[in-house]
């Protein structure tokens, strides 16, 4: 996914934003990294969103990217040194290096019951800007369904400050409310602000 949009300066993001994603398949990762790119043309940037194709059975490990910029994107390749990484299912901190290529100060974002320290702790994450939200739950008490992708995207924008809130709960009344009947839409409005609210940062 790829346009060319006029351009708009937002907030204090910087001129390429690339967000690598690491969940599982079933769990909407593919899905939000679409949902961030069209903020994106939201908010007259340049973007890209893709996934990384593998196994796609249900609970394969998968990964996908998103590119943000204010200036038309000339790379094609997968995302090897993201400045965001966002983790669906922390198990894959397990088995998956999700900071490879990352630098000190990047954000990595986890789904996740346990506090920052404790995550950090458990799973020896020695660098980066970390921050913990518990998307599954938020989903499930919002949505009804354990799928944690509109939780993480809430996550996100609290923890980038990449687009304002009242802009991304604008487009979601408007792009959900297309695709899905009002109770739905509302659902994942409660979920993405109360990920925002929730989300804890160290």
């Amino acid at each position: 996914m790829a346009t060319k949009t006029t351009k708009k300066k937002v907030g204090a993001a910087p001129a390429l934003t690339e967000i690598r994603w690491h969940g599982r398949g079933g769990q909407g990762a593919v899905t939000a990294a679409k949902m961030v790119a069209e903020l994106a043309l939201g908010q007259d940037k340049y973007f890209q969103a893709f996934p990384e194709y593998g196994p796609e059975r249900a609970g394969a490990p998968i990964v996908a990217f998103t590119r943000i910029s204010d200036a038309p994107i000339q790379i094609y390749s997968g995302i090897e040194h993201p400045g965001i990484v966002v983790v669906l299912d922390p198990s894959l901190l397990s088995i998956v290096n999700v900071m490879e290529g990352t630098s000190a100060d990047a954000v990595l974002i986890v789904n996740t019951d346990l506090p920052p320290g404790q995550l950090r702790a458990k799973y020896a994450i020695k660098e980066g800007r970390l921050y913990a939200v518990p998307a599954t739950r938020i989903a499930t008490e919002t949505i009804g369904r354990a799928i944690p992708n509109t939780p993480m995207v809430g996550a996100l924008v609290r923890a980038t400050q990449l687009f304002p809130l009242d802009d991304v709960v604008e487009f979601m009344r408007e792009d959900f409310g297309h695709k899905f009947p009002p109770k739905v839409v509302e659902g994942n409005i409660q979920a993405l602000m109360r990920a925002y609210e929730e989300v804890q940062g160290e």
